[in-house]
């Protein structure tokens, strides 16, 4: 598909952002486990916490596909990095679809202009992919509600400012029994109680959050008494589309890296490049990016138009995650010995991409997914 120049332009300057302000500094920020906040607020300034939100609630009032172009380019320069943008913007679409007016002009303004951070609370540590099974109560006390509970894996449960938190309000109601708050990082009882150390992505904190006698004004419930199922699975969508457009970006750094470094290693009096395995390989890693990005376009093609997406997000998450895994293991074996010592970036690239195959659900759950769509259920 051809892109608006609009969507060029944003392609382009995010493009040049990543290349100049993100992947010069990814590997320290790799070293260090750094939040990177100055970068963030560059990005803020862009317009890109708030991409598909509108103008008069912080955001940049764009689509859908814009989103999915910025997520690859800022992927490309660190993927820590277009973690926290893809939950933020996952945070905005839910506020945006689901806030008051109340709700918008307290919280969803500050998170989709960049000056508050937001995460999603949904998964708990006996609970992953099944969210009906979530455990994590709240309870009604005259104008609040009483959380409590323990959420695993949030990006930026440290770092952000605002969560969406997914409790179950009616003990026995099954999915209808489950609602959705805006809890306020600095409120009493939400405590970080565990940042993880992870494989990769480290300048993106993952944290387990522990909410105690967490109190929250009754004014705080998103949307409907019983509606946080659907709210969370409504935007899963957007989510899936998200990542896969986070894997295109970090394959493409590592073709990238790849790329450049057969130009530059001779064997048997010539560049790498010029021997037909070398030459292949790079041929193969080029054509899957350019199939997964042409799967992400689609998608989030469809998401615009509001038409049903499940069968493609979910297709373009499950080949677009695995393919960044393959091409990152390619670009590592073009770097030989190289590849596997830090001193190289395809080492760093390859950590972070791994995990794009488990958030956002696992790929064997996107071909659950896609395999009850197909069989009509």
């Amino acid at each position: 598909m051809i892109l608006t120049p609009e969507q060029e332009l944003i392609r382009d300057s995010v493009r040049a952002y990543a290349r100049e302000r993100l992947a010069p500094n990814a590997a320290q920020w790799d070293r260090d486990a750094t939040f990177p906040r100055e970068a963030l607020r560059g990005l803020a300034q862009m317009g890109l916490y708030g991409i598909a939100v509108a103008e008069e609630w912080g955001g940049a009032g764009m689509d859908y596909l814009s989103l999915a172009l910025a997520v690859e380019e800022i992927a490309a320069g660190d993927a820590s990095t277009s973690t926290i943008i893809s939950v933020n913007n996952l945070v905005t679409g839910i506020l945006n679809g689901y806030g008051s007016q109340e709700q918008n002009e307290r919280f969803l303004k500050p998170l989709a202009s960049g000056s508050q951070l937001g995460c999603f609370c949904l998964t708990e540590p006996h609970v992953g992919s099944d969210a009906s099974a979530i455990r994590t109560t709240a309870r009604r006390d005259g104008d609040h509600w009483v959380l409590n509970g323990v959420k695993q894996f949030i990006t930026s449960g440290k770092n952000g400012d605002i969560a969406i938190v997914f409790a179950v309000s009616n003990p026995g109601g099954g999915k209808k029994g489950i609602s959705a708050f805006i809890v306020p990082t600095a409120t009493p009882g939400y405590v970080v109680t565990h940042i993880e150390t992870k494989m990769g992505q480290h300048a993106s904190d993952t944290a387990q959050i522990t909410f105690e006698g967490c109190r929250v004004p009754a004014a705080n419930l998103l949307g409907a008494e019983g509606e946080g199922y659907r709210i969370a699975l409504s935007n899963l969508e957007g989510g899936r589309i998200s990542i896969a457009a986070q894997s295109v970006g970090i394959a493409r750094s590592a073709y990238e890296a790849a790329l450049k470094y057969a130009h530059e290693r001779t064997a048997f009096g010539k560049a790498i490049i010029g021997h037909q395995a070398v030459n292949f390989r790079l041929a193969d890693m080029a054509t899957r990016i350019e199939v997964a990005r042409q799967m992400v376009w689609h998608a989030a093609t469809l998401r615009d138009a509001r038409r049903p997406c499940l069968k493609e997000a979910s297709m373009a998450k499950l080949f677009a995650s695995e393919m960044a895994e393959q091409v990152c293991s390619d670009a590592i074996q073009i770097h030989g010995g190289y590849g596997y010592v830090s001193d190289f970036p395809v080492e760093r690239i390859y950590r972070d991409a791994r995990v794009c195959m488990i958030y956002e659900g696992a790929s064997d759950i996107q071909r659950l997914l896609i395999g009850r769509t197909i069989a009509g259920e």
